[in-house]
């Protein structure tokens, strides 16, 4: 292995616009709106799951305005990881950084297993273990190549999701007008029943609460931003569409399918990645009159499967790294090999996302449920974090006072839009008791949601006990844009 030093120029910038804007859609799109959506609609009512989802894009949004402004500013791979240490505390930052560095390894790990499970629709009789072998190995090899590798790949793989929303939604107002599926439709299943806001404001704040995860992944354009080029203007114009894209995909999706299918249809509740015939895309395919719906899901959901564990490979080894040359990770980690990829961060990262994948395989898979348990609020930890990072930083430049100029890209809505985001998530986090309250079960999957909280806590407080570093004056934060410590561009 050909390492270079862990200091001056490292990582390069070869990640290029188009990639950057499709790996901020691809971390929108996948599995929550091709499979999960079907629930949220039987749970909530059409009308109830646009309410919850809608609102779920907001806080997203907003999260990526406090991002894109502290990423177009300081475009580098540690990204929320750095913002926490710079502006809130360095203990902050370090459990910051290895949160989301377990989610993404565990996240590997999970979508193996459901890549697995979603070629049994073809193969059944072919063991798991070893599709999900011949697929990390597909995804090391795309990480260990280059960042331009990653890139390419999640290009492509999120060009196939994209492409599938754009056709349902075409085919599905086709639909809707009576222009495909032999009549018009119109607006009767809104209407049906409780349609369209079934179970009320309780349904809403039940599909509120689920929906969160459907987003998990927009921030990655954050890591990304450590090796994009021309991160100035990169990262803003990626930032700037997402909300659109959002409100395209997710709220046009859900509402083609609460047109075309009533909420009381119990496909909608059962589908599954076992069972993607039911899914809500499928079925709306299939009445369309395209034969092979069932297999063209399944190639979409695979893809989106796979995109989730190239992305998730890819941030948790840039955290790794981050953290490496901060301090917060052995030093063995921070170095790179002759094409400028964290390799030995790299290695260690896919080993913990298999040694996660065998836990599936041990006994009853007791030992995997409670990982994905640990990491389940990882993504509202950081988006939270984020959220006050964000704060904090504005803090800083207003402390030594810089003019807001001075920022590529500044969040509209600040201060109100980093609050509002920062309760929104702190309320997805708040509720995950609630279903467990409802359905009367015992006190320990009542706290069980929780698990991975007292784990953040445990880095935060332990780091700062261990090392006394106190809270970032905002008078002395870091706002050092030095370019020399920086990735280089190619």
């Amino acid at each position: 292995m050909s390492d270079q030093p862990s200091t001056g120029p490292t990582l390069r910038r070869s990640l290029r616009a188009r990639h950057l804007n499709m790996i901020a859609i691809g971390g929108a799109i996948g599995t929550g709106l091709f499979v999960a959506s079907g629930a949220t609609i039987s749970d909530a009512g059409p009308g109830g799951a646009l309410v919850a989802y809608a609102l779920v894009g907001i806080m997203v949004w907003l999260v990526m305005q406090s991002l894109g402004e502290m990423a177009a500013f300081l475009p580098v791979a540690g990204s929320f990881q750095e913002y926490g240490t710079r502006f809130v505390s360095p203990s902050f930052g370090f459990a910051m950084g290895w949160n989301y560095w377990f989610n993404w390894a565990i996240t590997v790990a999970a979508e193996l297993v459901a890549a697995a499970l979603v070629m049994k629709y073809w193969l059944p009789d072919v063991p798991s273990i070893i599709w999900s072998a011949l697929f990390l190995a597909l995804l090391f090899g795309l990480n260990a190549l280059s960042a331009r590798a990653y890139g390419e790949g999640e290009f492509w793989f999120a060009a196939i999701k994209v492409t599938t929303v754009v056709v349902f939604l075409v085919i599905g107002v086709a639909m809707i007008l009576g222009i495909l599926g032999g009549h018009d439709v119109g607006a009767h299943n809104w209407t049906t029943g409780d349609a369209p806001f079934v179970h009320g404001g309780l349904g809403i704040l039940a599909v509120f609460l689920a929906a969160g995860y459907s987003f998990q992944g927009t921030e990655l354009v954050g890591v990304a931003a450590g090796e994009a080029e021309n991160p100035e203007e990169n990262i803003p114009r990626a930032i700037r569409t997402i909300f659109w894209r959002i409100l395209l995909f997710y709220i046009g999706a859900i509402a083609v399918i609460g047109f075309l299918i009533p909420y009381t249809d119990p496909n909608l509740l059962n589908s599954s990645e076992e069972n993607i015939a039911i899914s809500p895309f499928t079925l709306v395919f299939h009445r369309a009159g395209i034969a092979f719906a069932a297999a063209l899901m399944n190639t979409v959901i695979l893809t989106s499967v796979l995109s989730a564990g190239n992305s998730g490979l890819f941030a948790s080894t840039r955290m790794l790294f981050a953290l490496s040359h901060q301090g917060h990770a052995p030093k063995f980690f921070g170095k790179l090999n002759s094409r400028h990829i964290p390799m030995r961060a790299l290695i260690a990262t896919t080993c913990i996302g298999m040694a996660g994948f065998i836990t599936s395989l041990v006994g009853d898979g007791a030992a995997y449920e409670f990982l994905l348990t640990l990491s389940a609020l990882a993504g509202f930890i950081t988006w939270m974090g984020i959220s006050w990072s964000h704060y904090c930083f504005r803090k800083a430049l207003a402390a030594q006072h810089h003019d807001l100029n001075e920022l590529p890209y500044r969040s509209r809505f600040f201060p109100l839009g980093a609050i509002i985001a920062l309760l929104l998530c702190l309320a997805v986090v708040v509720g995950q008791a609630y279903e467990p309250m409802t359905t009367g079960e015992g006190l320990f999957s009542v706290l069980a949601p929780y698990a991975g909280i007292p784990c953040f806590l445990a880095l935060w407080i332990g780091h700062k006990i261990k090392t006394r570093s106190p809270a970032v004056d905002p008078a002395h934060a870091d706002l050092s844009r030095d370019m020399a410590n920086l990735p280089e561009n190619i």
